[in-house]
């Protein structure tokens, strides 16, 4: 790729850019080294490279068109095909985190609305898809990356983790419910699904073994270096013209973001400041902090001054709504949206924000 190129990319995705310059800015406090690699979360790297290529795989096979149609096969009004969309995303994030629900959904839930006519609610769809995945996975520990590190530290039994979300678990799918009631009428759907040609079984299988993989490497089943070198050599023999279609420029945000917040946390100035600023404030900080770095380097560098950890997973967790970097996985969401659709980004983003600032302000003080 040329340096045109190259600056033809930042252009177009401000949020790169923004981390990159944020990136570039923190190397003044830390000098470039070796000790940049263990700032970087490799695992969710990998699971995102892995279900790009996994994803693109299958909807060159016309998988996801297959379903699409099934799908609509059963529902018969445009609520109904949203309430499914959004709560497909919201207990899926429970068990696959938030991050491989959206990159799996939210393309599938983009293409649902353009067969059935409703590209003008693209992005109050994916919004609300976007809250579902974030939210729903609040409620277990292997839900998201905070929880997974929060829970270790914790000392919380299963049971009590789950009693300890559930109550704003209970709240957000009441929430969302809303969102969806007030937000569409209940029109029918007017559309004609044909048949999907080119469709091979046995390569739809190929890509849901991987995916399989994927999953349970979420689970802690299988090792992620593990999943990496099969899903790379499984494609490379299979269809490397894939790995063209992977979003490079979203995997480089997450990961100037993992610099700079990793360079951030050797001001003394910052520690210093959180120490005095915890006190009996875990929810607050972590709520605050996580609009700024996002909900999991917030949980990593805010559990050194916790007093209250239960405090600390309901901060970080609620965190990941407000602005879009708040939890990394919205940046999907937005990826997808400005890739589909340029001229809506402004749109989205409006979205978006108003949204995460309503739902965030009712949750927060429950």
């Amino acid at each position: 790729m040329t340096a045109k190129k190259i600056l033809a990319v930042f252009r177009r995705d401000a949020v790169l850019t923004v981390s990159l310059v944020l990136a570039a800015a923190s190397c003044l406090i830390v000098p470039p080294g070796l000790e940049y690699l263990s700032y970087l979360d490799f695992d969710t790297l990998i699971i995102l490279f892995c279900l790009m290529l996994i994803v693109e795989g299958l909807r060159r096979q016309n998988f996801l068109q297959y379903v699409a149609g099934q799908v609509l096969g059963r529902v018969g009004t445009v609520r109904g095909l949203v309430c499914t969309l959004v709560f497909l995303c919201f207990a899926s994030s429970m068990l696959i985190t938030n991050d491989v629900a959206l990159i799996t959904f939210v393309p599938f839930g983009i293409m649902l609305l353009e067969m059935a006519d409703q590209r003008e609610r693209v992005c109050y769809t994916v919004v609300l898809m976007t809250l579902a995945a974030n939210l729903g996975s609040m409620a277990t520990p292997i839900g998201n990356p905070q929880n997974l590190y929060l829970f270790s530290l914790s000392g919380l039994s299963i049971p009590a983790f789950l009693r300890l979300t559930f109550p704003w678990v209970l709240a957000s799918a009441l929430l969302l419910l809303a969102g969806i009631f007030f937000g569409y009428r209940q029109s029918g759907l007017h559309i004609e699904v044909g048949r999907c040609a080119g469709m091979r079984w046995g390569s739809v299988g190929f890509y849901g073994a991987l995916f399989l993989l994927c999953v349970l490497t979420v689970g802690g089943v299988a090792p992620h270096g593990v999943l990496l070198v099969a899903v790379t050599l499984a494609v490379l023999w299979k269809e490397r013209s894939l790995f063209a279609a992977v979003d490079y420029s979203l995997l480089f945000t997450f990961l100037f973001f993992f610099l700079f917040v990793g360079n951030v946390k050797h001001l003394s100035g910052v520690e210093a400041w959180l120490t005095g600023v915890m006190a009996g404030r875990d929810r607050l900080v972590g709520v605050l902090l996580s609009q700024i770095i996002s909900n999991v380097p917030a949980a990593m560098l805010l559990s050194r001054y916790s007093a209250d950890l239960r405090e600390l997973i309901i901060g970080v967790n609620l965190g990941g709504l407000g602005t879009l970097i708040a939890s990394m996985a919205s940046l999907i969401s937005y990826k997808q949206v400005a890739n589909r659709y340029p001229g809506e980004k402004q749109r989205y983003l409006l979205w978006f924000t108003l949204m995460n600032l309503a739902f965030l302000a009712v949750l927060y003080w429950i």
